[in-house]
């Protein structure tokens, strides 16, 4: 009995010494807490990826005709492979996207500013796309955003808030 008390012991010395010898994985901080991502995978294993908040917006009315982002921050979107979107060219990289609400039709912003903290500023704009507006029954808050494939090569980009759904954006590899 004491021989077995005596291995517990050490057993339970040597793995609290492990524990406590491996740091903890480091906590997100808050702020990620309220991240979201959602990706577009192409057929041929290319990936369009957002990044945004899902975080209580900040900004008031979404049909105002301002610039409208979750939480105040522009939506992050990652290019691995070049793009068209509408009638322009969106190379491989990181860009910010906006949002401009109308009562018909809401114009998705493809910006090239990532900066943080940075204002949205027009002359930064790579493209921009209509977005048809519908009404959905259950209020989204916070902000939902996704892709829908409309072809292999194909995505549209979703946004969700409030009573709003807008989507029909195309982002297509050439």
């Amino acid at each position: 009995m004491r021989l077995w008390s005596g291995t517990w012991f050490v057993g339970s010395v040597l793995l609290s010494i492990a524990l406590s010898s491996n740091p903890a994985p480091a906590q997100q901080p808050a702020a990620d807490a309220d991240r979201a991502t959602t990706y577009c995978d192409f057929a041929d294993g290319n990936q369009l990826t957002v990044q945004y908040s899902r975080a209580a917006s900040r900004d008031g009315d979404l049909r105002d005709g301002r610039i409208w982002q979750p939480a105040g921050a522009p939506m992050i979107l990652y290019v691995q492979t070049p793009l068209t979107f509408g009638d322009s060219q969106v190379p491989v990289g990181a860009f910010s996207l906006y949002v401009l609400p109308g009562r018909k039709q809401w114009t998705l912003i493809v910006n090239k500013n990532v900066s943080p903290g940075s204002k949205y500023d027009q002359k930064d704009d790579v493209a921009r796309g209509p977005m048809e507006v519908g009404e959905v029954g259950d209020p989204v808050k916070p902000a939902q955003v996704s892709f829908a494939h409309t072809s292999p090569k194909g995505c549209s980009l979703q946004i969700y808030y409030g009573k709003v759904g807008a989507f029909g954006s195309e982002f297509k590899e050439p």
